[in-house]
């Protein structure tokens, strides 16, 4: 612990800045990418940029899928074409409360 910690005093946080998540949410709950981002700081910590690039790809993986939901996008499109494929051939009718038709009402 350093004698003067400048930081606190002037209210800056020069250390946090670096990590999106990790910076003050509201209502004092993590971001959702917290554990994430903070598995991959964690395992990257003290190897160096070469060594973390190659030993923390999962880590670095994992956190950049809960950030963009690049493959998560990716399965839902595959969903949907396959379910639209399947309309068209006739062998799958989606149920009548996902028609997109109203109910009569009253």
């Amino acid at each position: 612990m350093p004698f003067l910690d400048l930081q606190r005093r002037l209210g800056i946080d020069v250390d946090s800045w670096m990590l999106r998540q990790s910076t003050a949410q509201p209502y004092g709950t993590a971001a959702v990418c917290h554990a994430f981002e903070r598995e991959w700081v964690e395992c990257g910590h003290g190897l160096g940029r070469t060594r973390a690039v190659r030993e923390c790809a999962l880590e670095y993986e994992d956190f950049m899928e809960c950030m963009n939901r690049r493959k998560l996008s990716a399965r839902l499109s595959a969903i949907l074409e396959q379910r639209q494929k399947l309309m068209r051939e006739g062998r799958y009718s989606p149920p009548e409360h996902h028609q997109g038709t109203e109910q009569p009402r009253p």
